[in-house]
């Protein structure tokens, strides 16, 4: 199997899915993935979205518009914690590493406070197998999100430490969700599947790309370059700011989110010629 003049490690919520309509909203990214899938580029969606997410607002629209039967498409979920192919016929069998689940207890505590105090503003993620996802509520502006959060966000911290929950887990919060995760997933054990899964099937890059809206999508780079492969990541929401890496981080000029990664995409294509 020829090698690909590059690979794509991409984070969904900011560089594909627009992190406030929670879907691909720019027409030209389904397009562009198809080609580059149809030309052989693996590409790998990287993201602490659950599967079911992934199914219905990124998988369907590239399965309706016609994924080549030959792509290389991987789906890695929950930061690690479930993998699927990608096929022309939708998500494939489900993989879950039980191993790093929230426990029971854990869970019910957090979605039960969600419910019960913060429903006016957020909502939970029930397609989650091993993470726990509190989501900002689409009707609700950000402000008022991000200020309920913040009590949120306390009430956890407060319980993780009453459940004595340990080590073992902790709170990620992001400008649209917080999470309860074990600290083993990250997007550099997401990264690690995807290679891994390419690797075993023969498909190899020169060079890779990786692409997020967060300072933990940079380690999806990391880890590649720390397979000593070539690799550069897009960053599509620099303003928080751009981390110090070794290899190169670029920006698509003053275009952030969605945007920037429509941009992105559309030079890979013109790359390919």
């Amino acid at each position: 199997m020829p090698t690909a003049p590059f690979g794509l490690l991409l984070d969904v919520d900011g560089p594909i899915a627009s992190p406030i309509a929670r879907r691909i909203a720019i027409d030209t990214i389904t397009r562009d993935l198809l080609t580059l899938a149809a030309a052989g580029i693996p590409i790998a969606f990287i993201t602490g979205r659950s599967d079911a997410f992934m199914r219905e607002q990124v998988v369907a629209p590239l399965v309706a518009s016609g994924l080549d039967a030959g792509a290389h498409v991987f789906g890695v979920f929950e930061k690690g914690g479930c993998w699927a192919p990608v096929t022309p016929h939708g998500l494939g069998p489900l993989e879950i590493d039980t191993v790093v689940a929230v426990p029971d207890a854990v869970r019910t505590a957090v979605e039960g406070l969600a419910r019960e105090r913060y429903a006016d503003t957020m909502f939970v993620d029930e397609g989650k197998h091993v993470m726990i996802s509190i989501e900002q509520s689409t009707d609700v502006p950000s402000a008022v999100y991000q200020q309920a959060q913040r009590h949120f966000d306390a009430d956890v911290d407060a319980l993780l430490v009453s459940l004595a929950a340990g080590p073992g887990f902790r709170r990620d919060s992001t400008i649209i969700s917080t999470d309860v995760e074990s600290v083993l997933l990250d997007k550099d054990r997401g990264a690690a599947r995807a290679l891994d899964w390419f690797a075993a099937r023969g498909v190899t890059a020169e060079r890779w790309w990786s692409a997020g809206d967060s300072r933990s999508d940079y380690r999806m780079a990391d880890e590649v370059h720390r397979r000593g492969i070539p690799v550069a990541h897009l960053d599509v929401r620099p303003g928080d700011g751009m981390l110090d890496r070794p290899y190169h981080v670029v920006v698509e000029g003053d275009l952030v989110h969605d945007a920037a990664g429509a941009a992105f995409l559309r030079r890979r294509v013109t790359e390919l010629g």
